[in-house]
């Protein structure tokens, strides 16, 4: 991680992401621009956390895992996205994993700053308040569906729901097998079966390490209708 001291790059990250519509006063933040590469930890399971961070640029993963050692993919993150938001609010140690993707750049707001500056700032409390709900809700639907549906419907819904465009469907888009397994909930090898079912039926093929949807249609029929949105 590199802290940059460039006030004039901070200053366009907050006019190309309107920031200071997020706070009554922003030039009372005394931004932090933090810079991190692929493959960096921003935030760590288990950690004290030390303040809120905006992405501005660059794309993360986010992940929860349990004692086993397990982890579950629960989305790719894009500008702009809050992390510490549920920390700062509950008081309580990190509870996701933030890995870095592609290099991505955040600016950051410590908890000291945060607590004095926010806590009793309208416009910031409603805005986190519109990030928290469409968290809660895009948690809410995708462990529905990864219960209550089977792999089928659940591959074809993720597979739909990623071509839509919508703002849940571009955070779980990826073209790795292996993560489209963690974030509809199965295995890879159950994945694999899935798809070579499909293929069978000639809905989709298999090319080289992509899957290439064929019969849209047939897709949807396929998904009865469920979507991760």
């Amino acid at each position: 991680m590199n802290i940059i001291s460039q006030p004039d790059r901070i200053r366009r990250h907050i006019a190309a992401h309107r920031l200071d519509r997020m706070f009554s006063a922003p030039g009372e933040l005394n931004f932090q621009l933090r810079v991190y590469e692929s493959g960096e930890s921003v935030l760590r399971e288990g950690d004290e956390p030390d303040g809120l961070y905006f992405q501005v640029a660059g794309r993360t993963k986010v992940s929860s895992s349990v004692e086993t050692g397990k982890a579950l993919l629960l989305r790719f993150c894009h500008p702009l996205s809050i992390f510490g938001d549920i920390e700062f609010l509950q008081q309580v140690v990190v509870q996701s994993e933030v890995e870095v993707v592609r290099t991505a750049e955040f600016l950051f707001v410590d908890n000291r700053t945060a607590e004095a500056a926010l806590m009793k700032d309208p416009v910031f409390m409603k805005e986190l308040l519109r990030h928290l709900a469409y968290k809660l809700q895009t948690c809410t639907t995708a462990s529905r569906i990864n219960l209550l549906a089977s792999v089928e419907e659940r591959l074809a819904g993720y597979l739909l729901t990623t071509r839509s465009g919508n703002d849940f469907g571009k955070e779980l888009n990826t073209q790795s097998a292996h993560e489209i397994a963690s974030l509809i909930g199965t295995t890879p090898r159950h994945l694999n079966r899935v798809v070579t079912k499909l293929a069978g039926l000639d809905i989709l093929r298999k090319a080289r390490n992509r899957i290439v949807v064929t019969d849209w249609d047939r897709l949807d029929a396929f998904s009865n209708g469920l979507r991760y949105e």
